[in-house]
């Protein structure tokens, strides 16, 4: 059975003023250090919880970067291994409450940024996963509000 165990990662993609919440891993992460990624981690739910990846989003953002979310939309979702662990990762789109966005756990993340799509795209730090997160969110973002 363990064959099919999945750890489940949510990441929170918050858009605001054309830019988008990006933090920088820090550098002791054990996954991905030093690169561009959405704030987000682990479901961490016991069984019998509803609506888990939308917590998930919640807690991760205020956690890691303390802003406070309203509605999550799930956006993608895709497979990877990290550290000999398969890991599904969903990537949601959180609408922004409040909050003013800064490094709150300092062993994760290492700075907090907001930035363009362009930008993003630019970045030398920015995996070649998240570029395409941020063109499927683009998307997304497009055929939901009818642009």
């Amino acid at each position: 059975m363990d064959q099919y165990a999945y750890v489940v990662n949510v990441e929170g993609a918050v858009a605001r003023d054309g830019k988008y919440l990006l933090i920088e891993r820090a550098p002791e992460e054990e996954h991905a250090a030093g690169v561009l990624a959405f704030p987000g981690g682990k479901v961490e739910q016991s069984p019998g919880h509803t609506a888990p990846i939308e917590a998930t989003a919640r807690r991760e953002l205020n956690e890691e970067v303390g802003i406070e979310v309203g509605a999550v939309e799930y956006v993608l979702s895709r497979t990877f291994e990290a550290v000999g662990t398969q890991c599904i990762n969903v990537v949601t789109l959180c609408e922004y409450e409040g909050g003013e966005a800064h490094a709150r756990a300092p062993e994760e993340v290492a700075a907090a940024h907001w930035l363009s799509p362009e930008e993003i795209r630019d970045h030398d730090d920015a995996p070649e996963y998240l570029k395409e997160d941020i063109e499927d969110i683009e998307a997304y973002r497009r055929e939901t509000t009818n642009q």
